[in-house]
């Protein structure tokens, strides 16, 4: 861990290699400084490892800078998610960051982190980069919660930074930039969010229209704003509402009905999400 003075902020990385070993895939590379790390690799449904990504502090203030970075080698089946909720914290002026690089080589992975809470007054810069090949299948999302709707805390100020890509080798298939000011109209404006507190990113490849339409079918009538729509056989899903846990619940029914068709395999949830 890095004895880093508080004005500087602690600085995490975490880097894993997954790889195909005796029937199946196992965490062959693991390497972590700072307060990030997994908890060991669980095996829910056999050949495929599930990991849990674990920021010990449980929250992320000002001048923090963490960065995660997978690999996943061919003919690795991979679940990574997250325990709970990420949180960045209000800052006193100085940014917080967090990098993901997911990069897949004939390989199947699957992102699916708990939502990410932004506090009043944080200051964030996020970047997670998807980078595949055709042989490669890969299903995630991202969740954000903009203040504390239950607490009737708004992100009335603070900025957000995110940038959300995937890659076909050096082809983009999808260049999402979201930029929020919690003081600027986009929180509460009709073309913006409209008072919505929750916007997610669902994304899946490769996917087929008989993929989009089952799935539109599913999503229809459910109540929070959603789109989906497909590019480049590339799935992408926007959901917005008032309340993480609905967004959530959306999200895990378009994986639980994708899963078997894009990957050959039923939904397994992760038993974290049970707790």
């Amino acid at each position: 861990m890095f004895d880093a003075p508080a004005a500087a902020g602690w600085r995490a990385e975490l880097d894993l290699t997954f790889a195909p070993l005796n029937g199946r895939t196992t965490l062959v590379h693991r390497h972590h400084h700072g307060p990030l790390r997994v908890q060991r690799p669980f095996y829910p449904e056999q050949a495929v490892c599930h990991v849990y990504v674990v920021h010990p502090p449980g929250g992320i203030v000002g001048g923090d800078q963490l960065a995660i970075r997978v690999r996943a080698e061919p003919g690795s089946q991979t679940l990574l998610t997250t325990p709970a909720a990420g949180k960045f914290y209000r800052s006193g002026g100085s940014e917080a960051t967090q990098s993901v690089a997911l990069q897949l080589q004939q390989a199947a992975l699957e992102w699916l982190p708990q939502e990410t809470i932004y506090y009043a007054g944080a200051r964030v810069r996020q970047r997670t980069v998807v980078t595949l090949d055709t042989n490669s299948r890969f299903i995630g999302w991202e969740l954000g919660c903009f203040g504390l709707s239950a607490r009737d805390e708004p992100f009335d100020a603070g900025q957000l930074r995110q940038d959300f890509e995937v890659w076909l080798g050096e082809r983009p298939l999808l260049l999402d930039h979201l930029r929020l000011a919690g003081s600027e109209p986009t929180m509460t404006a009709r073309w913006g969010l409209n008072r919505q507190t929750v916007l997610g990113t669902f994304v899946a490849y490769p996917a087929t229209r008989d993929d989009l339409e089952t799935l539109r079918e599913l999503a229809a009538g459910q109540g929070e704003d959603i789109g989906l729509t497909i590019v480049d056989d590339l799935l992408v899903v926007r959901c917005a509402g008032r309340h993480a846990d609905a967004v959530m619940r959306r999200f895990v029914a378009l994986w639980q009905a994708l899963r078997p068709r894009l990957l050959g395999r039923p939904a397994v949830p992760p038993r974290i999400w049970a707790t």
